[in-house]
């Protein structure tokens, strides 16, 4: 690793010792962070109206038609070139600057099928068709209107700065992040093919626990791979007075659904993260009634190939075994569900220690906190894996200091979280921090350009 700059060179020395291997290449921008201070600054007053926008008017995945023709409108302004429609309805922005490194950085459009309880001004009161043709609530409960507007204040304010670095910039709005279905969209569509190749990967997420102000830094495995598996359990039907004569698969599910739990607990390593949750179990239609059939909904967390390996071989092996026990009429159908596979998002270690570095000059070493890996998914990591290239995704508090705060003392309210119909983020500061933070990593990573 080669880097200039004394705090963040001890930030380094200290994290993770250089090594021939690591590609990461930091130049640290300290004399720049004045001049994006003041660039996000005046960049404001336009992204509060734009995320208020934003969060009034959400889509849902595969629905995201006037999000990204707005993004797309703000890049071109902001000099880029755009191309729209990429992996449905995603859209890329390049700004060619020059020789150097290409960075990317990524935000999500998509809102969640949930009806917002915030009570804001600029509340959603927006409804769309459900899957079961009922109509549902739509709201940016994942904070992905912060991320777009982040992203947009991100490019304004490097391209405000071009004369400052050399290189090139990739901006990326991508859909279905909540399917997880938006970046492996946007790759099969020849995203890394039509346009630049990253040499680095940058996004942000907003986190429902931490203050505004604050950023969070997980080096390593930061979110988990997500599996979904159907399981179709056959019996046969009967009286549920005479069980004698039917096959229950009730029963066996009930059986399957215990069984489960062994995998995680007797199979996998105990230092090794590994979640198998039976989220949904549906069988049968009234008291007396035994039923040919049992569905089970499965959710299947790991971090690496090896631990979800053995979690989906386990259950086929669980399932099919425990039914044969129980005398089922035929073996159980198990289906992966691989097109809504989501791997996990592996934060580049020597990346994340140069931007611990960055982040703590920009904002303060008290608002740079060591995050925790978590268990939930995230399709970002999608991009690094794919063209094994350093991928850095952090944390970004959301949550208004008073109300934070509170929350903390005896009998506080506790705070909303992400997914919640009540998660309602304190906008300016958590977008500002948003844009000062991406700004500076991104200039970290480009070339350093002298000054005229």
């Amino acid at each position: 690793m080669r880097c200039s700059g004394t705090s963040l060179a001890l930030v380094l020395a200290l994290v993770l010792p250089a090594t021939a291997d690591e590609a990461v290449r930091c130049v640290h921008r300290a004399d720049l962070a004045p001049r994006v201070d003041q660039l996000a600054a005046a960049e404001m007053p336009d992204l509060l109206t734009y995320y208020k926008d934003l969060h009034a008017n959400p889509e849902l995945s595969l629905h995201e038609v006037e999000s990204a023709r707005r993004i797309a409108e703000r890049l071109r302004a902001a000099g880029y070139e755009v191309t729209e429609r990429v992996g449905g309805a995603g859209v890329v922005g390049v700004l060619a600057n020059g020789p150097g490194p290409t960075v990317l950085i990524r935000g999500d459009m998509d809102a969640l099928p949930v009806t917002e309880e915030t009570g804001l001004p600029y509340a959603s009161k927006v409804t769309a068709t459900g899957p079961d043709g009922r109509p549902v609530g739509v709201m940016h409960a994942c904070g992905h209107d912060v991320h777009q507007t982040c992203l947009v204040g991100t490019a304004r304010v490097l391209a405000k700065l071009r004369d400052h670095w050399s290189g090139t910039l990739v901006a990326i709005a991508q859909p279905a992040e909540e399917i997880g279905k938006g970046a492996r969209m946007m790759i099969e569509d020849g995203l890394f093919e039509r346009f630049p190749r990253p040499n680095y990967c940058l996004a942000l997420h907003v986190a429902a626990d931490l203050p505004a102000g604050k950023v969070a830094c997980t080096p390593g495995w930061a979110l988990a791979n997500v599996d979904s598996v159907d399981i179709t359990i056959f019996g046969r039907g009967g009286h549920g007075s005479r069980p004698h004569e039917a096959v229950d698969p009730i029963i066996a599910a009930a059986h399957v659904v215990v069984a489960l739990q062994t995998i995680v607990s007797r199979r996998v390593d105990p230092i090794e993260p590994a979640v198998i949750t039976v989220g949904s179990l549906h069988a049968g239609s009234k008291h007396n009634i035994i039923p040919n059939e049992a569905k089970l909904q499965i959710t299947v967390r790991s971090y690496t190939d090896e631990v979800r390996r053995v979690l989906l071989d386990g259950i086929r092996e669980v399932t099919t075994n425990t039914c044969r026990a129980l005398g089922c009429v035929r073996e159980p159908e198990i289906v992966t569900r691989e097109h809504e596979f989501t791997p996990a998002t592996y934060n580049d270690p020597a990346l994340t220690a140069a931007a611990v570095g960055v982040l703590r000059q920009v904002l303060g070493a008290d608002n740079v906190e060591q995050g925790k890996p978590v268990m939930g998914g995230e399709d970002f990591g999608r991009y690094g894996k794919h063209l094994n290239v350093p991928g850095f995704m952090f944390f970004l508090g959301s949550v208004g200091r008073e109300r934070y705060e509170a929350s903390r003392q005896p009998g506080g309210e506790p705070l909303p979280s992400l997914h919640s119909s009540r998660y309602a983020p304190d906008p300016e500061p958590t977008i500002s921090t948003g844009v000062r933070s991406l700004s500076m990593l991104a200039l970290s990573l480009l070339e350093e350009r002298p000054t005229p």
